[in-house]
């Protein structure tokens, strides 16, 4: 049941608009069918927070949300039009009303957060366990490219490939959002690190830690006879051979993401690397991604204590969300790419 009473003035946000400015999508579609239009401020239950954006960013999922690609992400997310029409999953920003059940946060403090859908909007709202205080030293542009890709790059590498000091471990698209992360997340793990991006992006890499890179444009790493005791793939772009070719005997294949199919997407690919692994000594596979608090927190003490740092490849304004996310579906961005909402006006 929805908590519109037995809130102070201040909790429910009594005396501000009752509608806000949000990216909205009524069909599936490329970026143009995100529009930038008004609607109802969330109404938060007595166990969510209400949370003022200051700042969010966009992720693959927001894409495959907003075309409905692959297939079968329509099961979940609405078969004929998505169920949850303003797009956004990662947010920081300051929470202005709290539910009734909600003991961590009050209002004014500053937060972020991996959220379900919503975040391209001026406010948003989300459970109470999948937020926690934003890191000190970052700007909330900062903070909200941290929760998606940042977890995804240390459950992956950590969880999922369970990364030991000494090993070469392979990112497999360096530049990107996650991979900006994965690098100085496995060197903090003590593992040598070889970045595969492309010309232009070595730079950036090799300035976040990368001990070697290869330039997918000249080189293809697979072919190359080398290898590595863990590959982590953010892309999508070989086949389970090829990737097989470039692990040591008793190594481990990463599968995060990526490309695929029309109907299945990744899962096609991810599915079978699952069945070949208990036949082979090399272990294919994915990993349980977790997000809430308590990797959140994980990340802001990685954060404070100079171990990460977050790399923006451009910011747009709300409005202009719609081309934030055509670019990040042209272009091959090398970092974040952030959503700003101004703090007038709200």
């Amino acid at each position: 049941m929805k908590t519109t009473t037995n809130l102070s003035a201040i909790q429910t946000g009594q005396g501000r608009p009752r509608t806000m400015k949000a990216i909205v999508q009524h069909a599936y579609g490329m970026a143009d069918v995100l529009h930038f239009e008004e609607i109802d401020k969330p109404v938060i239950t007595d166990d969510e927070v209400l949370i003022r954006v200051r700042a969010a960013s966009v992720n693959h999922a927001d894409w495959v949300y907003t075309t409905g690609r692959p297939l079968i992400a329509r099961v979940a997310f609405g078969l004929r039009a998505p169920k949850k029409m303003v797009r956004g999953k990662d947010v920081a920003g300051v929470v202005v009303a709290v539910g009734k059940n909600v003991t961590r946060f009050q209002p004014g403090d500053e937060v972020y957060a991996e959220v379900d859908a919503g975040g391209f909007a001026e406010y948003t709202s989300a459970p109470e366990d999948l937020l926690a205080f934003k890191p000190a030293n970052l700007t909330f542009e900062q903070a909200a490219t941290v929760p998606l890709a940042a977890r995804t790059a240390l459950q992956g590498l950590r969880d999922g490939g369970r990364v030991q000091p000494g090993q070469k471990v392979l990112i497999n698209g360096a530049s990107g959002g996650v991979g900006t992360f994965a690098v100085q997340i496995a060197k903090a793990l003590g593992a040598e690190v070889t970045a595969v991006c492309s010309t232009r992006n070595a730079e950036l890499v090799i300035s976040l830690g990368a001990d070697q890179v290869v330039d997918y444009t000249r080189e293809d790493f697979t072919t190359s006879g080398k290898r590595w005791d863990l590959i982590l793939d953010l892309i999508g772009n070989h086949s389970l051979t090829e990737f097989r070719r470039a692990l040591s005997r008793r190594s481990t294949l990463v599968l995060s993401s990526g490309t695929g199919g029309r109907v299945l997407g990744p899962m096609g690919r991810i599915l079978r690397a699952l069945a070949l692994s208990p036949f082979i000594s090399q272990n294919l596979g994915i990993f349980t991604a977790r997000r809430g608090r308590v990797a959140l927190d994980e990340l802001r003490d990685l954060i404070e204590a100079g171990v990460l740092t977050p790399a923006i490849d451009s910011t747009y304004p709300l409005s202009d969300t719609a081309e934030a996310v055509r670019h990040f579906a042209e272009v091959h961005a090398h970092g974040k790419i952030v959503i700003t909402v101004p703090e007038q006006g709200l």
